[in-house]
C-alpha cells in the first residue's frame, strides 16, 4: 500500500521548471533512492513533498491525505519528517537537547521528551555523546544526530538529504547499517537521496532517477544501473 504518492508535481521558480511532472508512489516499509545528477531537483521534490514549497502543479498524497499548502510543521506532526544537506544542529545546545527539540513535536512533557529523546541517541548509538554540545561533533555525529532528531518527532516517513555526503568510508557505513536498522524495525518507510551508487544499490528496494527536472527513470536498483539513459545522464554520451 502506498503511503506516498507523487501526482505530476511541478515546481516552477520564474520561468524555469525544478521539478516536471513527476510522478511515483513509495509504499509503506519500503526504501526508496531518489538518485539523479546536481541540479536534477531531488532536494527540490523533498522540499514539495515536505511544505518547504508548494507544488505550482500536481499533488503530493501522504497516507491518504493531501498535503498542498500545508506548512511544514503540520506535514511533521502528520508523520513526514526530513534531514538537510547541510547538518543544520543548534550548535550551543547539546545532543540530548537538539533531540528533544524533535520530541517536543509529540509531548510537552521535558521528562517524556528527554525520554523519547535518549531512545533515539540510542538507536544512532551516539549515548556517550547526550551531553556534549552539538556544534563541536565531528561531521559523521552531527549527522546522526539529525537523523536522531527527526525520529523522535516519531514519523511514518522519513527522508533522508544526503546524509551519507561529505562522510569518510567508515562513517558511511554506520549511516547504511543504520538506515537498514530502521527498515528492519519495520514502523518508519524512507526516502533517500544520495550520490553514492554502492550505497544506494545496497539500500534501496526502488530507485527514481530524476534528470533536469524530470522523471528519468523508476525501478528496482539492478534495473537503475543497467539503464542506458540513466548512465548517459551521469556520465554523459559521446
Amino acid at each position: 500500500m502506498a503511503i506516498l504518492e507523487i501526482r505530476n508535481v511541478s515546481k516552477f521558480f520564474g520561468g524555469l521548471a525544478a521539478n516536471s511532472d513527476v510522478s511515483f508512489e513509495v509504499n509503506e516499509g519500503m526504501i526508496m533512492g531518489l538518485i539523479g545528477p546536481n541540479g536534477a531537483g531531488k532536494t527540490t521534490l523533498f522540499n514539495c513533498i515536505t511544505g518547504y514549497y508548494p507544488p505550482s502543479k500536481g499533488e503530493v498524497v501522504f497516507d491518504g491525505k493531501r498535503m498542498n499548502g500545508l506548512q511544514p510543521d503540520k506535514v511533521c506532526k502528520l508523520g513526514m519528517a526530513r534531514t538537510w544537506q547541510k547538518v543544520r544542529p543548534l550548535a550551543k545546545m547539546t545532543l540530548l537537547d537538539n533531540v528533544m527539540v524533535g520530541a517536543l513535536c509529540r509531548t510537552n512533557s521535558l521528562k517524556v521528551a528527554r525520554e523519547m529523546a535518549m531512545e533515539q541517541i540510542g538507536v544512532v548509538r551516539l549515548e556517550h555523546k547526550a551531553g556534549f554540545l552539538a556544534g563541536g561533533l565531528p561531521i559523521g555525529e552531527r549527522k546522526k544526530l539529525e537523523v536522531a532528531r527527526v525520529l523522535a518527532t516519531r514519523p511514518k516517513l522519513l527522508l533522508l538529504d544526503e546524509v551519507m555526503g561529505g562522510l569518510n568510508p567508515a562513517e558511511s557505513e554506520d549511516i547504511i547499517k543504520l538506515i537498514l536498522d530502521i527498515k528492519a524495525q519495520g514502523k518508519i518507510t524512507q526516502m533517500v537521496i544520495e550520490h553514492d551508487m554502492k550505497a544506494i544499490m545496497r539500500i534501496s528496494d526502488r530507485i527514481v532517477v530524476l534528470n533536469s527536472g524530470e522523471k528519468l527513470a523508476e525501478g528496482e536498483p539492478q534495473e537503475i544501473v543497467n539503464n542506458p539513459e540513466v548512465v548517459a545522464a551521469y556520465l554523459g554520451t559521446e
